[in-house]
């Protein structure tokens, strides 16, 4: 059997993020011409069209969407075998990092780690992937994600885990409530509506056993799959919502007409934890990566060191 040739191997995981050719020619220092004849090599080996003209644009077959991950983390640990065993310049590599991450971690702090990455890593792209319903354990083993930034779960035993930070709830209103014109019991929780947050679509969580605990019981009227989007649902209603301490924060700090109340139930603290495959452990890029998360997150003033009392404010 032949073996392929894998320079189309690195061709095509360029073509598949610029979209177009004259976008790889540059890249890859061809001309346009030279890089028409490399995609109709790709097409061929693949028996594939790899991309078709939509309008006056290029964009992947099925195939290739199905391919993408996998060419990428191919190119990617062909980088690394191939890769001198002198440390490595960071502000010379050419790395995209793919992290998929919670709205906690990304809301909080992606502004700083970007800053930080474009001084230690100019060439270094991040993607933000957001959770699926794929096993992140065979996304991590895959390569499909290089790091996983989410609430502390159950993940395969080879996987490295390390802890980041930790977030609770708090309740969120819009200014001048009626809930803020007396004390904010658990009665007084459940009569006005709330807002649910899933990317799945759940209306139940943990604030729901509390308040079964108690006897209550609350009346989700809307549920909406990202934090952000409940933030401005709830603006010009009397809804509630339920939200980790870093996100509601960030929103009040933006300006929003919003106000931050404790929860009157106990809701457990959720703790937010960085895991990647083994294999990554000694990348000099990966490394840094996991680092500098650390650092913002364990060194930034978090909101729980404010007090419970400024939940109000």
């Amino acid at each position: 059997m032949e073996r392929p040739d894998l320079n189309l191997l690195f061709a095509l995981d360029v073509l598949l993020e610029e979209g177009s050719v004259v976008g790889a020619a540059r890249r890859m220092n061809l001309s346009a011409p030279a890089m028409s004849r490399t995609l109709s090599r790709i097409r061929e080996t693949l028996g594939d069209p790899v991309f078709v003209l939509a309008g006056r644009k290029l964009v992947p077959t099925p195939r290739a969407l199905a391919l993408r991950e996998q060419v990428r983390a191919a190119v990617e640990q062909a980088a690394q075998a191939l890769a001198p065993g002198e440390e490595v310049d960071l502000r010379t590599l050419d790395r995209r990092f793919n992290v998929r991450a919670n709205d906690i971690f990304v809301g909080t702090y992606s502004g700083r780690l970007l800053e930080a990455m474009a001084a230690a890593m100019p060439r270094a792209m991040l993607r933000f992937a957001p959770e699926q319903d794929d096993v992140d354990d065979e996304a991590l083993r895959s390569g499909r994600i290089d790091l996983f930034i989410s609430a502390a779960r159950k993940l395969g035993p080879e996987m490295r885990v390390q802890p980041l930070f930790t977030t609770s709830f708090v309740g969120v209103a819009r200014q001048g409530h009626p809930i803020f014109r007396a004390e904010i019991t658990p009665e007084r929780l459940t009569r006005w509506g709330h807002i649910g947050v899933s990317r799945r679509g759940k209306s139940a969580g943990p604030i729901d056993d509390a308040l079964q605990a108690l006897g209550l019981r609350r009346r989700v009227v809307l549920v909406v799959p990202t934090p952000y989007a409940a933030v401005f649902a709830l603006q010009e209603s009397d809804l509630l919502l339920p939200l980790p301490e870093h996100l509601a924060r960030g929103a009040q700090s933006a300006g929003l007409r919003i106000k931050l109340f404790e929860l009157p139930v106990t809701v457990a603290a959720v703790p937010i934890t960085q895991a990647w495959h083994p294999r990554l452990q000694g990348d000099p890029g990966h490394q840094w990566l996991r680092r500098t998360i650390r650092e913002l997150c364990t060194s930034a003033n978090r909101p729980s060191a404010r007090g419970k009392k400024s939940a109000g404010k």
